[in-house]
């Protein structure tokens, strides 16, 4: 569509539920759509509804290079489960040689800028190619899951990477997103089951403590306002 504008799609939107949205947007933006996943409740909701009803959305996920095994294990299952090739995107050797020969393998514990530039690397700049030539990308974000996303309009223009961004599920609870992959039988990752709630890079997630933040296990060395890594504006 030429020249959309983000109130032609709110109306376009309106009264349709998660996976007319989801097609809706896919026959609006044909070949112009991707989801990111990154394997975790959330994402795997959102996969269930594009390849359960053959929606055609390009799902691609971010691997750093230092995910958990168990991670690894959700995308082989899912995979399976749906016949499916999720696209993977690696960050580029030669940055991420670089990094770890110059600074060592775990310089992000030292500081909010290496924190941040390992990232970068691994996650910021591998997603700007996944992006590149897209004009919708669909995101698992919910609203619980930070103060600062309790306000997003389920459809946002993100102006970094000028597309539109569509939040299917943002007003989910989690409750409702773990009986809708548990009701369905979809392939998860195990890590939910030991406390793990939001799973990045192994060496940057821990499992959360009863009454902890959502975002408690990422990044826990860290002051809680600067848990942030460039993905998301919010």
């Amino acid at each position: 569509m030429m020249n959309t504008t983000i109130e032609d799609l709110q109306a376009a939107l309106a009264g349709k539920n998660e996976t007319e949205s989801l097609a809706l947007l896919a026959d609006l933006f044909p070949g112009q759509i991707v989801f990111s996943s990154s394997l975790g409740y959330e994402d795997q909701v959102i996969t269930d509804f594009i390849l359960k009803n053959k929606i055609d959305i390009e799902i691609f996920s971010l691997d750093t290079g230092r995910l958990f095994n168990e991670t690894y294990m959700t995308l082989q299952k899912t995979n399976n489960r749906y016949d499916a090739k999720i696209k993977i995107y690696y960050p580029q050797t030669a940055a991420a040689e670089n990094l770890v020969s110059t600074k060592g393998p775990l310089s992000f514990y030292e500081s909010v800028e290496n924190r941040k530039e390992c990232c970068f690397i691994r996650k910021v700049e591998p997603l700007n190619r996944a992006l590149k030539g897209a004009k919708i990308w669909v995101t698992g974000i919910r609203a619980e899951q930070s103060g600062n996303r309790h306000d997003m309009p389920q459809l946002e223009w993100d102006e970094a990477h000028q597309l539109f961004k569509f939040h299917p599920i943002l007003h989910w609870s989690f409750e409702e997103v773990k009986e809708y992959v548990k009701s369905n039988g979809i392939p998860y990752n195990p890590l939910h089951d030991k406390g793990f709630v939001s799973i990045g890079c192994a060496p940057c997630t821990r499992a959360i403590q009863e009454g902890e933040d959502f975002r408690a296990g990422r990044w826990w060395w860290e002051d809680e306002s600067k848990k942030e890594c460039g993905l998301h504006a919010k």
